[in-house]
């Protein structure tokens, strides 16, 4: 199998992609991770995983691979985007923000064909429910640093699933990069893998 660049430094995505089996280099893309105004969260998540391939590619310049995988997940509560936080403060209201409600999942994959020159994104939206939190819990979470450089600043994954009640969507998306349609896009882009 041809090597895959992963425009990313999530270790989650990482273990993906050593449970496909992928050959892969790290190579995380450096940009800013603002939303736009007015942007939609699959929206912002499309924009940003076309924007890590894009910042790969430049970083090369002219030695471009033929994969570059680019990815972001947000979670969103009303409309509203939560990245990743930048402090225990932060990520303290966040996490008080989710208790007690659902909130959506956006994760967008996108997969540069360099043979090809395209880019194929897809986005998963899914739906996940918190518990109602008391203020000892949220302190017990922000004390383990599981928030730590994670949208939303929980890990279902982790400690995280704690206060999850229910999901409706692909569990493999909200953790960040969902499997099936990752499977499909490698097949649908002509990448040698699965039967």
């Amino acid at each position: 199998m041809e090597p895959i660049v992963l425009a990313s430094g999530s270790l989650r995505r990482q273990e993906y992609f050593r449970l496909f089996g992928l050959p892969f280099n790290i190579m995380p893309a450096k940009l800013d991770e603002i939303p736009r105004p007015g942007q939609t969260p699959g929206e912002y998540t499309q924009d940003m995983a076309v924007r890590k391939i894009n910042a790969i590619i430049g970083q090369l310049r002219g030695q471009i691979p033929r994969w570059i995988c680019g990815a972001d997940t947000v979670i969103a509560v009303d409309g509203e985007i939560f990245g990743k936080p930048t402090d225990r403060n932060e990520a303290k209201k966040m996490i008080e923000s989710l208790a007690g409600r659902e909130h959506e999942v956006s994760t967008s994959i996108a997969l540069f064909n360099g043979k090809k020159q395209t880019i194929d994104c897809r986005t998963v939206k899914s739906e996940v429910v918190f518990a109602p939190l008391s203020e000892k819990e949220v302190e017990w979470y922000l004390n383990t640093g599981e928030w730590q450089g994670v949208a939303g600043s929980y890990k279902i994954q982790g400690l995280g699933g704690c206060f999850v009640t229910s999901i409706k969507g692909s569990y493999s998306s909200i953790v960040g990069l969902p499997m099936h349609e990752f499977y499909r896009m490698l097949i649908d882009n002509g990448y040698q893998y699965g039967p």
